[in-house]
């Protein structure tokens, strides 16, 4: 206690002023000098016991604090009466709570981070192991037709890594908040047209027949080039999704409360219990046939929620899968 500064100039203090005032009664007469010692004793006695009882309080205090930082459980502080003591404990009490809060956060996002580390290295070393055997059987092969063939999908596995590599990147940017997204009036038109422009060719080649009804003048805000990437993985899923032969059909609502986009394959649909995880990181469901990454629709998700809107995926009643796009007036 006396290594508190402000205690050991209160005691000096009080320690001179004592002993001037017992001169000072003596001076005047015995009974005067005996009053003032024992005043003087009285309340230094009740001072020291006083001050004594609250140190030790917060002696208790720092001690519980010294045991949390070193990994305890809990913290427990006996009940105070009203006052500061009382205050101390409950803020101290609200910032261990808001600690272990931080603490299970950092945790979890630790774990989300070696799992999705595991499954990035998992997703390359597939590819990786492709273009290796490919490779080596291009070396050993004399027929150039099989070596053009070999070739060929050589590059297309790079493709796909670098659309691996580069959707991930932007995954990261988007996590870290370092992308500014434009607001600007996007034409509902333009965006849908250029986010099925990459696609027409692979369409043509697996005759998918596809319609869009977008009412002319519909506009959105946001960021055209990120929105269209959005709906360009959707799409993409659903042709993956359609096969040969297969229906796309992408339809417009505009209405005083939203406006929605709806994009409907004739594919197999969705299994049920992936609906719950169909927007989720390296997710690619049930199926052991699935392909893809599982990272176009977590992607899309993201782009379309960081800007205001929200997307939907269920299957339609009439078969197949349906993707809505709502964002709000």
């Amino acid at each position: 206690m006396l290594r508190n500064r402000e205690v050991r100039q209160f005691v000096i203090l009080f320690s001179v002023l004592s002993a001037v005032f017992i001169i000072i009664g003596f001076t005047i007469n015995m009974a005067s000098g005996i009053l003032a010692t024992a005043s003087a004793t009285v309340f230094g006695t009740a001072f020291f016991t006083f001050t004594k009882a609250r140190y030790k309080s917060i002696s208790q205090i720092s001690h519980q604090i010294d045991l949390v930082l070193h990994n305890a459980d809990h913290l427990y502080i006996g009940d105070s009466d009203e006052g500061e003591l009382s205050i101390l404990h409950s803020e101290i009490t609200k910032l261990l709570l808001r600690l272990r809060e931080q603490n299970d956060a950092l945790k979890k996002e630790k774990e989300h981070l070696a799992e999705s580390l595991a499954d990035i290295a998992h997703q390359l070393r597939t590819p990786l192991t492709s273009a290796n055997l490919i490779l080596s059987l291009l070396e050993n092969n004399p027929d150039e037709k099989e070596r053009k063939a070999f070739i060929r999908e050589t590059e297309e596995l790079l493709v796909r890594m670098d659309w691996l590599l580069t959707s991930l990147l932007k995954l990261s940017r988007l996590d870290a908040g370092i992308v500014v997204f434009q607001c600007e009036q996007v034409d509902v038109n333009h965006l849908v047209n250029a986010a099925l422009r990459p696609l027409l060719i692979p369409m043509e080649l697996h005759n998918i027949d596809w319609k869009t009804d977008i009412p002319k003048g519909i506009m959105i805000q946001g960021d055209s080039g990120w929105l269209s990437e959005a709906i360009q993985n959707i799409l993409k899923n659903c042709v993956e999704s359609v096969g040969d032969n297969g229906k796309l059909e992408i339809v417009c609502v505009d209405n005083p409360l939203f406006t929605e986009i709806s994009i409907h394959d004739s594919g197999a649909g969705f299994e049920k219990k992936d609906l719950p995880c169909l927007f989720d990181r390296f997710y690619r469901g049930s199926k052991t046939n699935a392909t893809g990454y599982g990272i176009g629709l977590a992607l899309s998700k993201m782009i379309i929620t960081r800007q205001g809107g929200t997307i939907t995926a269920k299957n339609h009643p009439q078969g197949g899968a349906v993707f809505v796009i709502r964002y709000p007036k």
